[in-house]
Parts: C-alpha cells; sequence; structure tokens
C-alpha cells in the first residue's frame, strides 16, 4: 500500500477547488480529504525537462498546493521534441521562468518555489527538507545518487524514472518498507559506458509516458491509495509497446538504507560515479590533455594542420560539422591505419564524451600525442559559431 503523506490541519477547499476537481472528489478513493491533501502537499520535481515537464503539469492541474522546481538551463531548441512545458518562443529563457508560466497559467493558485541551482551535496538536503515527495527528472548517475542519497538521509520518497531511446523505468525508492535506488544499482556504470540521452537519442513521447507514471505515483503516496511501485521497477518499451514488471527488494548489505549504513553524509557524486573533473593547472582529464573549442578554432584559423578525428555517428555528421575525418566510435579500432601515430590527434564528437574514450582508447594504443576538444560541437555552437545546430 501506499504512504500517506499526512499534514496536520488539512487546508478547506474553495468554491473554486469544488468545481475544478469535482472530477477528483467523485471518486471515492480521492473525495474531498484526497483533494485537501493534495491541496496540502509539497512536491520537489528535480529537472524541468524531458521527465520534468509532464510530471510538473499533471502534478500542478492534480491540485498539488506547492511544487518545487529544481533547474539551472535554459530552454534549448533541441529540447522542444520533448520537453513539452517550453515552447518556440522560451528559446534562450531560463527553463524555470517558463515552467513557471506555463504552471500558473494552468493552475493560477498552485504555489510555485523556483531553486535556480545545480542541485548537489552542498545544497541538496537544504532544499528537500521542506517537501514531502521528491520526484526525480533528472539524466544523469551522480545526480541520481545524490537525489537518492539525500532522500533515504531526510526520509523522503523518491519517485524515480529514466529514459533512453525507446525505454524507461519507474519506481518509488527510499520508503522505509522499500529499496532504494542503490539497493537496485549498488555501483554506478562505468563511466561513458551508458550514452546519455543526447548522445543516444530518445524518443519524444517516451519522457510524457513514464513523466506520467512518475506524477500517477506521486499523487498516490499523497492519497494513500493504491499498490504503488515501491518494491517494484516498471520497465517501459515503447518501441514494442510493452511493460514489464521486476520485483525489488531491500539490499540488507545497502550503504546507505541497510540496517548498517556507511553512507551517513552527502559524497562527491561525480567522484562516486568515476568522473574525473578537469583541473585547471593541467587541464588534463584521465591523462588526457583538454582543448577548449577557442583553442582549437584559433589553430584552425592560423592554417596549423591539425589531425582532426571525429567519432560521431554518420547521420550526426549530415545534421552538424566543424571538420575533421569521420571515423565512427565503434569503427575506431579497425580503422587506426588512417590516423597518423606521428602526428597529434585531436578528438571531437557532440559534447565531449564519446571523443574522450577515444582518445583514452588511443593512448593506451600507442599514441603518443592525443588530446580532446572538450565540450565537442555544442561547445562550438554555444562560444563559436550559432549556425552549427545543436541536437
Amino acid at each position: 500500500m501506499a504512504t500517506a503523506t499526512e499534514p496536520v490541519t488539512l487546508p478547506e477547499l474553495t468554491t473554486d477547488d469544488l468545481t475544478r476537481y469535482s472530477r477528483h472528489i467523485l471518486l471515492p478513493e480521492v473525495g474531498v480529504e484526497g483533494q485537501q491533501k493534495l491541496k496540502a502537499a509539497k512536491v520537489l520535481c528535480v529537472g524541468t525537462g524531458g521527465l520534468g515537464s509532464p510530471m510538473a503539469l499533471y502534478l500542478a492541474a492534480s491540485g498539488i498546493g506547492t511544487l518545487g522546481l529544481v533547474d539551472f538551463d535554459v530552454v534549448d531548441a533541441s529540447n522542444l521534441q520533448r520537453q513539452i512545458i517550453h515552447s518556440t518562443k522560451d528559446i534562450g529563457r531560463k527553463k524555470l521562468d517558463s515552467a513557471e508560466e506555463k504552471l500558473k497559467a494552468l493552475n493560477p493558485a498552485l504555489n510555485v518555489v523556483k531553486h535556480e541551482t545545480m542541485l548537489s551535496s552542498a545544497n541538496a538536503l537544504d532544499i528537500l527538507k521542506d517537501y514531502d515527495i521528491v520526484a526525480d527528472g533528472t539524466d544523469n548517475f551522480p545526480t541520481r545518487y545524490l537525489v537518492n542519497d539525500a532522500c533515504v538521509l531526510t526520509g523522503k520518497p523518491n519517485v524515480y524514472g529514466s529514459i533512453f531511446r525507446f525505454e524507461g523505468q519507474a519506481s518509488v525508492f527510499a520508503t522505509k518498507e522499500g529499496p532504494c535506488y542503490r539497493c537496485l544499482y549498488p555501483e554506478p556504470p562505468p563511466p561513458g559506458l551508458v550514452p546519455s540521452c543526447a548522445e543516444g537519442g530518445v524518443l519524444g513521447i517516451l519522457p510524457g509516458l513514464v513523466g506520467v507514471i512518475q506524477a500517477t505515483e506521486v499523487i498516490k503516496l499523497i492519497l494513500g491509495k493504491g499498490d504503488t511501485l515501491v518494491g517494484r521497477l516498471l520497465l517501459v518499451d515503447a518501441l514494442n509497446m510493452r511493460f514489464r514488471e521486476l520485483k525489488l527488494r531491500k539490499n540488507p548489505e545497502c550503504p546507505v538504507c541497510g540496517p548498517n549504513p556507511t553512507v551517513t553524509k552527502l559524497i562527491d557524486y561525480e567522484q562516486f560515479c568515476g568522473i574525473a573533473p578537469t583541473t585547471q593547472e593541467t587541464n588534463m582529464k584521465n591523462g588526457i590533455p583538454q582543448i577548449t573549442v577557442k583553442d582549437l578554432k584559433a589553430r584552425l584559423d592560423t592554417g596549423e594542420d591539425v589531425q582532426l578525428i571525429d567519432v560521431r555517428e554518420p547521420y550526426e555528421a549530415q545534421i552538424a560539422q566543424i571538420g575533421g575525418k569521420l571515423i565512427p566510435k565503434g569503427d575506431v579500432p579497425n580503422r587506426l591505419n588512417e590516423i597518423d601515430r606521428s602526428r597529434e590527434v585531436v578528438v571531437h564528437c557532440k559534447s565531449g564524451g564519446r571523443s574522450q574514450q577515444i582518445a583514452e582508447f588511443l593512448k593506451q594504443a600507442g599514441y603518443e600525442h592525443v588530446v580532446n576538444v572538450a565540450g565537442g560541437i555544442t561547445a562550438w555552437s554555444n562560444e563559436i559559431d550559432p549556425s552549427v545546430p545543436k541536437y
């Protein structure tokens, strides 16, 4: 059964509330008291992107009283294929401001609290403390582990969702009776093994499916009704339209939610996930020198004969290019004869992740002078030439 959020004093419903939420109130599982619980609830949405968009819209429409939003990004044209809370006129605008406008237009009575920041170990506990439930709409492993641990430490349910290409997952973690995210994934995957949506793509409708599932779970938790996804992982296959379910159990050895926890405070999650920072002193990452797009452009402008290798896929090269020989990441091991060992190799991709992996591979393969273009084509578009499409 769900875990209800029970405010001490439930707010009264106004005449407008009774009209607006009449279809809810007709449901015996909701009724007047259930709608009052929704009005009293405080929910934090981490992210206003693909998952956060449908979550926030449906939670606002349902009558949630306070909706916190955590985001620090601006709207980009490439977001609009799936981030339905934003529109074309919002391009370049802060996502928080764009989201607030749409949510208040949908439900003027909604209390929107904006947290314009990147969620971190330094601020997560302070932000979470004012909310009843956390809905995780993030797209990277460090933040997922951060949200999970912060929820366990503060006793807040973590309504989880993730998406990639045509597949998604949803569950409810960090309740007293159920497992947490670390019970399912004790260790993060090696850096770069799982591409981000920015690199691997995502069907625009998929975050709508998963985000609405998350919103549904939030509402059930607040009402204390139904069978939530506590102890269950829902797998969504949108391409074949199949839903599967895996049973989950608390891990008695879990370092966060187990009986003998070893993680009792928030840690460095970038380090935990094996993401090495780029040091300013040496501009190195995992032993590979990093070059900025401005440095690359300067070298190209002087006519330097740069051995530039593009490790993206051919379809990506059709969308945007900044030059270089196209050798897709998966083909590099079989095409080393096309890369001159006697010259410096400058590797680039969409955002710098795949090119970093190939640079490390080339270094291990005996190439002495290999550098990575930090930020890739996305940085080039942002800092050098906005006419280069971002995707």
